[in-house]
């Protein structure tokens, strides 16, 4: 059991604290999206097959959810220090990331690396959330939008390390896993606020609660929506710049500029997270989250009619797309905290990112068929200009990176 720290009875170190954090989370989830940063030259060097392409995003993330159900009935986040729970996991996950670089890359063995690598992030993102509850003062929506924030600046990471470092994979790979145990170290410099509470007595039962709890349940479906949407869009909009500043007649060194922009993009949710935290919390969740779904979704109906033109365009739409894309996700989070019995509050996060993540591999897996489905039925006009969607390379790039080909 865990009980609130004697020192932790104001509010008195709080920010340092909530720094602190954020920056462990930003190091650790650099290992999220660090195989995927590398496929192209894994390609280029061993010519790695469709399949495993496609399992360095999915086994991670099967990995996570399969974490994540685990500490789910086990009542792990609310059971085990936050912080201590949290070093071992990223410890973990640092290993079994750079155990890549001493296995053959071509060999089952990694996806098997990478299914450890995103269960290890069971101890991470939702354990990181209940940790930064444990300060709140009407201000949840503003701190786990300070720490999402900091996850998307760690998830786009690898593709910044990946354009810095060339097409040595092993640059970002080794980096990745360092950032991850330099975070298991000063996680433990962390406090907890004196939000802390000990966790109730563990019933599998509780688990229901997430969907039994009404409140809770619309919560999570709306975590749910918001989560189909950002795992395909952060997961894909690599291969789509990469193909578009291939196509455009002014595009030169279009590979670092996609990998670059990509950071960018997905990077922009750092901002997103802190708009939409402060916003969410003096005009309402549901408001913003409205607000932030509806600009998210017309940047997604706009972004392919842009496909092969100026990347100025494409660039200013993408920026847009991912500060709006995750605005609105710690605020489904900070439901969650706010609508939980004290006690639970880890596992229900803990619940609703499992369920979540689990969605994006559908969602990941359905962008290169339904893409391949549209080009091949005509809904596309065939008059259009032929480096536009349907008679480009990038139908072909989604399918064979997610193993459809």
């Amino acid at each position: 059991m865990i009980s609130p720290e004697p020192e932790d009875l104001s509010l008195d170190g709080k920010w340092t604290a909530i720094g602190l954090l954020a920056v462990a989370e930003v190091l650790v989830l650099a290992l999220w999206l660090s195989a995927s940063a590398v496929i192209p030259a894994l390609r280029a060097e061993f010519g790695i097959s469709d399949i495993s392409a496609s399992l360095l995003t999915s086994s991670v993330v099967l990995g996570f959810v399969a974490g994540t159900l685990a500490s789910a009935f086990l009542g792990l986040a609310d059971r085990i220090d936050p912080r201590r729970f949290f070093m071992v996991s990223a410890f973990i996950g640092a290993g079994a990331n750079g155990a890549i670089l001493l296995v053959e890359p071509t060999s089952f063995t990694v996806p098997l690396l990478r299914f450890v690598v995103g269960a290890t992030m069971a101890g991470v993102y939702p354990v990181g959330m209940k940790m930064v509850a444990t300060w709140a003062r009407g201000d949840t929506g503003l701190l786990l939008g300070l720490l999402v924030g900091a996850v998307a600046l760690g998830s786009g990471s690898p593709h910044l390390i990946d354009a810095l470092g060339g097409l040595d994979w092993r640059f970002t790979i080794a980096a990745a896993s360092v950032f991850a145990a330099a975070a298991a170290v000063l996680v433990n410099f962390v406090r907890l606020g004196p939000n802390q509470t000990e966790g109730a007595k563990f019933e599998a039962k509780m688990v229901l609660r997430a969907w039994t709890n009404k409140p809770l349940r619309l919560a999570n479906l709306g975590y749910f929506g918001h989560m189909w949407e950002l795992y395909g869009m952060w997961a894909w909009i690599g291969l789509f710049l990469g193909a578009s500043f291939a196509v455009n007649p002014s595009g030169e060194n279009a590979g670092v500029l996609a990998r670059i922009v990509t950071f960018a993009v997905i990077g922009a949710g750092a901002l997103g997270s802190l708009i939409g935290g402060y916003l969410a919390d003096r005009i309402g969740r549901t408001t913003l989250t409205m607000a932030a779904m509806a600009i998210s979704g017309a940047c997604a109906l706009v972004m392919g009619f842009l496909f092969g033109a100026s990347p100025v365009w494409i660039v200013l739409l993408g920026l847009v797309w991912g500060v709006a894309i995750i605005a609105d996700s710690a605020q489904f989070s900070a439901s969650i905290i706010e609508l939980s019995d004290l006690g639970i509050t880890g596992t229900m996060l803990t619940v609703q990112t499992s369920i979540g993540f689990l969605l994006t591999i559908f969602t990941i897996h359905l962008i290169p068929p339904t893409a391949r489905s549209i080009s091949a039925t005509g809904v596309l006009n065939p008059s259009w200009p032929h480096h536009f969607i349907s008679r480009s390379g990038l139908v072909k790039a989604l399918n064979t990176s997610a193993g459809f080909a």
